[in-house]
């Protein structure tokens, strides 16, 4: 397979298969082989050059057999290659046997993780953030993995800080108020993102022939320069958040208690008594310390 750009051919070797044989069957066939030489150089009277030959033919196949064996672990492949040329892949398990011309090069198929460092990147909103992730990963195509890219190792690194940054600042680190209401963010999306950094470096790494498995964030930050502000920020957020639900249940209890009042008849309160205990508890309610009482022995008109 092979592609033109710009007057430029690139030649792209997909995995195909390469049906070997039992190794164990070809180990017995080279010492066979082997035996069957010494035997017939042995039970000769009068050694000859046939025989001789013969023998040494004999050893030569065994030897042979013995050049073409060779072990595969579970998930692992071998690349076989004649004179430099792709011949297939063996993915069996156990000893095989293969043309000892074959240059046999090993793959493992086993999932593997990258973690990355935490990279300092710009967020959608342009603040800088410190972020991580760990990655799984692994070989599914062998072809496009060995004769496609240099290093696929290599490559998977760089392309996952690649996707990394830019995965980074297409989100805002955390919700504010110039965002849309319900926009995905780092901190609060965790599930999104993970799923749009996995498509994010399957599309990089497809290339390669490598499979993402998982992906999912391990460090996420502000960077150290404005992580004071941005705390100090929260804070304040926070406070404010809090300031306006205790408001909202103080005139709560305040609507609630002037309505009791007025309704049993306890006592009669015109619009300025009404004001002045309306503002006495919203004090004790609202006050974030201990209120001392002030008795009044006059009127409120004095």
């Amino acid at each position: 397979m092979s592609t033109e750009n710009q007057g430029i051919t690139k030649k792209v070797i997909q995995e195909r298969q390469l049906q070997s044989l039992d190794g164990y069957f070809m180990l017995l066939c080279g010492v066979a082989l082997h035996i069957a030489g010494i035997v017939l150089l042995l039970t000769g009277t009068e050694p000859h050059l046939l025989t001789i030959a013969l023998k040494l033919l004999l050893n030569v196949i065994g030897t042979m057999i013995f050049a073409g064996l060779y072990m595969l672990q579970p998930n692992e492949a071998a690349l076989l290659s004649l004179f430099g040329q792709y011949r297939g892949t063996d993915r069996s398990e156990g000893l095989r046997w293969a043309n000892f011309l074959y240059t046999k090069r090993k793959v493992s198929l086993r999932a593997r993780t990258l973690n990355t460092p935490p990279l300092k990147v710009n967020d959608k909103r342009g603040n800088p953030v410190e972020i991580g992730a760990a990655i799984v990963w692994r070989v599914k195509e062998t072809a496009l993995a060995i004769y496609n890219v240099d290093d696929f190792e290599r490559f998977v690194q760089v392309q996952a800080e690649a996707a990394l940054r830019h995965l980074a600042s297409q989100y805002a680190y955390d919700d504010a108020e110039d965002l849309a209401e319900g926009e995905t963010t780092l901190r609060s999306g965790m599930d999104v993102v993970a799923d749009a950094m996995r498509q994010e470096l399957h599309n990089r790494f497809v290339a390669a022939g490598i499979d993402v498995e998982d992906a999912k964030l391990t460090h996420l930050a502000y960077a150290q320069e404005i992580a004071q502000v941005m705390l100090r920020r929260q804070q304040a957020e926070a406070i404010i958040s809090a300031r306006k639900k205790i408001v909202h249940g103080a005139v709560s209890m305040v609507e609630e208690a002037l309505q009791g009042l007025s309704e049993r008849k306890i006592v009669e309160l015109d619009d300025e008594r009404k004001a002045a205990m309306v503002s006495n508890l919203l004090v004790v309610l609202c006050s974030d310390k201990e209120t001392q009482p002030v008795i009044n022995t006059g009127t409120l008109y004095n």
